[in-house]
């Protein structure tokens, strides 16, 4: 599905959903869901990750074609992902079985040479595709696979455009990041004083309106009301995994899109794969290095994210609808409360939910016993390529400033040269300085932000 961004007419559908509209209801198995960028993507190793707490596993064959299967070895039930890929097979390291394309199981290492293996000695597989450097997969059968309808970004392909990405995992459900991302009144008070947030004095009525709903998903528009003729700026729910948020300025022909990509980790987690985009200022985007830019979006989303998962852990504590819970504004809340509607009339198909009526939660006594991940080396850092690198050489820079401090310091205690000594005791201090920048530059992408 390709999203024009310019218009608010529906995209065309096609027989598949226009199936799934005359039956007024959602597959989840029917969809594509975003993994990860490319260039998040380690080169030589598997990557795991789940939908909806199902554990796949992700890699390379010889090809170089991305690879998807159930991240489980029907051997005995070790993770593939813990193994290694060789010569485009993945390889379980437990006992050495490897896997093909399709989940086949090609080598057994202690079955006799003319033995054949199993006919069930294979692995799921499932279906997936790169597009505009994001992979996704589906999760269904590989045969009802609908290519048209991954929901790509057209104005990523004009002349003119710049992006940039940011990826993260939250340890809360994917329907209370989409409840979060399509509320533009929390912006002015939540992200107040933030670069590429609000001011507390913009927190005003809004003027919001739902202009489609369907079991595609929501498309609304919204407009601040404190000034006459303000431009409406457009919200776009393309189910089940992303946000659009666009904004134009038609006499300059400016556009400005945040495509809020996001999957269901399981119950509690989610990843968001943020992908900002505009044709204007775009010096910005092509200067700014990625782990610079992510420092701060770290810190929006976390100013969020104490209070998200308090109302998730309040909600599933009360045991009630969000109908009951909640005391809705027209004036901020009509997008939210559609959002929950929509999952009351479409989303009885999901693992679990929570709509504005009804909910289906599902016990998770791993999610009770463990404590939440809250911290950004967990969340971000170790998925994000970019700020892993930055991490690693700040910390390198570190402890080598540390290493030249205490050496040049001997230097000084062990000579009898003046001008040397204070050359060493001088270059010590600098030493001692630099290694202090980056252990403060280092716990930015340590720990999370915290509300003074």
């Amino acid at each position: 599905m390709s999203l024009e961004t310019k218009t608010l007419q529906a995209t065309t559908p096609t027989s598949t959903l226009e199936t799934l509209e005359e039956k007024q209801e959602f597959n989840w198995r029917q969809c594509w869901y975003p993994v990860a960028f490319v260039k998040d993507l380690p080169a030589n190793r598997p990557y795991s990750f789940s939908l909806y707490d199902e554990p796949l596993v992700l890699f390379k064959n010889q090809n170089g074609q991305f690879i998807c299967l159930t991240d489980r070895c029907p051997h005995r039930t070790a993770k593939l992902s813990e193994g290694q890929i060789i010569n485009g097979k993945i390889e379980c390291l437990y006992h050495g079985w490897q896997f093909g394309s399709d989940g086949q199981c090609l080598h057994i290492p202690q079955l006799p040479a003319d033995a054949k293996i199993p006919v069930n000695a294979c692995v799921p597989s499932f279906k997936v595709v790169e597009r505009q450097g994001m992979i996704w997969v589906w999760a269904g059968e590989k045969e009802t696979a609908v290519d048209e309808i991954i929901p790509i970004l057209p104005d990523l392909d004009k002349a003119g455009f710049v992006h940039t990405d940011f990826i993260l995992d939250l340890p809360y459900d994917q329907t209370y990041l989409v409840e979060n991302v399509i509320d533009p009144a929390h912006v002015a008070i939540s992200h107040h004083g933030t670069r590429g947030g609000s001011n507390r004095k913009n927190a005003q009525p809004l003027e919001m309106e739902v202009l489609e709903s369907s079991v595609q998903g929501i498309r609304g528009k919204w407009r601040g009301t404190n000034k006459s003729n303000e431009a409406w700026k457009y919200i776009d729910f393309v189910a089940p995994s992303l946000v659009l948020n666009t904004a134009y300025i038609e006499e300059r022909d400016w556009t400005f899109g945040l495509a809020l990509y996001s999957i269901p980790l399981g119950k509690g987690r989610c990843r968001l794969l943020a992908r900002g985009y505009r044709n204007f200022m775009t010096w910005g985007a092509k200067l700014r290095p990625r782990w610079l830019d992510h420092l701060n979006t770290n810190k929006i989303l976390e100013q969020d994210l104490p209070l998200i998962v308090g109302q998730q852990s309040e909600i599933e504590r009360l045991r009630t609808s969000i109908k009951e819970l909640y005391l809705p504004l027209k004036t901020s809340d009509t997008l939210v409360v559609e959002y929950r509607k929509w999952l009351d009339k479409f989303g009885s198909s999901l693992p679990f939910y929570q709509g504005y009526s009804t909910w289906k939660n599902v016990e998770n006594d791993e999610l009770n016993a463990k404590p939440i991940l809250l911290d950004r080396f967990s969340r971000h850092t170790l998925i994000c390529s970019s700020c892993n690198r930055a991490y690693q050489v700040i910390n390198t820079v570190k402890q080598s400033s540390i290493g030249v401090a205490i050496a040049l310091a001997f230097v000084a205690i062990l000579t009898d040269d003046s001008r040397i000594k204070i050359a060493a005791i001088s270059l010590s201090i600098l030493a001692v300085g630099i290694s202090a920048i980056a252990h403060t530059l280092k716990t930015h992408f340590e720990r999370s932000y915290t509300r003074h």
